[in-house]
């Protein structure tokens, strides 16, 4: 293929996918992924991780957004150069070689999607567990018959699905919500926000400030996992050019600015003494107690109905999203043909979901929370950077290249945000070792699948001539 039919290919906006996302479906795809369970319990260990300093604690949050706004504006930019389906996929195929992008697409596929959906799958029922009676056997037959459902409904089509996510993203803000307003209005206590005692803390224990917000800001970029996904769907938005860096701005920038006063509220209604002991008990629900103590009874069961629909939200946003990267794997040339075909009247890449679905299945029924959030994390992670990195060797390949958006502050902000998820990659591989290990075991294996389809394809090409 010559260079100008390539280029062409790359930044048309002509697509046999049905372009039915807006703004909002696309700010709720990824506010829906990003905001599950987590905003409940994660303050507790950006805490920790600060020596308790409730102003440093709120800064890393803060920075942690930032980080995160600055990655997903990295994907803004290639997404609107290059608006095929697909995300990453695509962008580590220019930018270096086919097998980066398949390696990827690969690991995305057999634990990145699935991963994540099982978690959460796992996550949600364990919430319901002490309402319904659940076994633990019978959490994960849940979570299967959960997967299932949300599956089945993803096959008609990706209007319904993108209502669905519109309508869960704003059930599950509203009780969020509710929990949010009445703690800033009722709270009585009055946070200490001065930096004295982590520096104190600090000295204490042969750290320094900036040390402790490295380790803090590593706990609050879980919270904001899932920015990226958005991408995948770039052929289904709407005038992607302008849409897509918009919900992605909106999105992140959104989540941001919930999170930080979220926590400020937890800091408002519960006195920093009751924080610190519920922390050192390891009760890390600090939302669910202030949901109990500014609403009463019916805290729990706001709170309750809040991490369900955050984290249903989630999943189906994922069930939504990954797929099309698998069907850009097909579409490529080095993967299941299956996988490239579009449903004919619903325009969605029906084999692809089912496929997520059975492997989401599987892992759901095999692995237990703890082990399926580390390894999808894990697994993920370095893509994530070489996309980073891929905007300047891009803008170098293709300087001619419609840019209808650029990555706000470069180059100083794609290199300090590579360096910051490089860093994140390393601290976790050292805390889990094995699924650290499979974050190199699982791109490694795709490769070698990548090579026997290319030498079938090159075996094909080779016979037609």
């Amino acid at each position: 293929m010559n260079d100008e039919k390539k280029l062409a290919e790359l930044t048309t906006e002509q697509t046999e996918f049905k372009r039915e996302i807006g703004v909002f479906g696309g700010v709720s795809i990824i506010g829906g992924i990003m905001i599950g369970s987590g905003i409940f319990y994660l303050g507790s260990y950006v805490l920790q991780r600060t020596g308790m300093n409730s102003g440093l604690a709120l800064i890393c949050w803060i920075v942690a957004g930032v980080i995160s706004l600055f990655a997903g504006l990295c994907y803004a930019e290639l997404g609107c150069a290059m608006p095929k389906a697909g995300g990453r996929l695509v962008y580590l195929n220019e930018a270096y070689h086919p097998v980066f992008g398949f390696m990827a697409g690969f690991t995305d596929w057999l634990v990145g999607g699935p991963g994540s959906i099982a978690a959460v799958s796992i996550a949600m029922m364990t919430v319901l567990k002490p309402f319904v009676g659940l076994s633990d056997t019978g959490v994960k037959i849940a979570a299967v018959i959960l997967i299932v459902g949300a599956t089945l409904y993803n096959l008609i089509g990706v209007k319904v699905a993108s209502v669905i996510q519109d309508i869960s993203l704003v059930a599950k803000l509203v009780p969020i919500l509710i929990i949010l307003v009445a703690a800033l209005v009722a709270g009585k206590a009055s946070p200490d926000l001065s930096l004295g005692s982590a520096s104190t803390y600090a000295a204490e224990n042969h750290t320094s400030i900036i040390g402790m917000m490295a380790i803090a800001i590593v706990a609050a970029l879980w919270a904001y996992e899932g920015w990226s996904n958005l991408n995948t769907v770039t052929e289904e938005i709407k005038n992607p050019k302008r849409n897509l860096p918009l919900a992605i701005i909106i999105g992140i920038g959104g989540v941001t600015v919930l999170y930080t006063l979220f926590n400020f509220a937890i800091m408002k209604v519960l006195p920093h003494e009751t924080i610190v002991n519920m922390i050192n008990n390891e009760d890390l629900y600090l939302g669910t107690a202030v949901a109990k103590q500014v609403l009463g009874s019916a805290g729990a069961v706001v709170v309750s109905v809040g991490m369900i629909l955050a984290m249903f939200g989630s999943m189906n946003g994922m069930i939504l999203a990954q797929p099309r990267m698998y069907y850009a794997m097909a579409e490529e040339g080095h993967f299941f043909k299956s996988f490239a075909k579009l449903h004919p009247k619903y325009r969605i890449p029906t084999v692809p979901i089912i496929v997520q679905g059975v492997l989401s299945c599987v892992l759901a029924l095999l692995r237990n929370l703890d082990q399926l959030t580390n390894l999808v994390v894990l697994s993920v992670m370095l893509f994530n950077v070489l996309v980073i990195i891929a905007v300047p060797i891009l803008r170098r390949k293709y300087p001619d290249i419609e840019r209808p958006y650029k990555v706000w502050f470069y180059p100083v902000s794609v290199v300090v945000v590579a360096a910051i998820f490089v860093g994140l990659f390393i601290q976790g591989a050292m805390e889990d070792p094995v699924n650290g290990f499979a974050g190199f075991a699982v791109p490694a294996v795709g490769a070698v699948v990548y090579y026997i389809f290319d030498r079938k394809i090159k075996k094909e090409a080779k016979g037609n001539e």
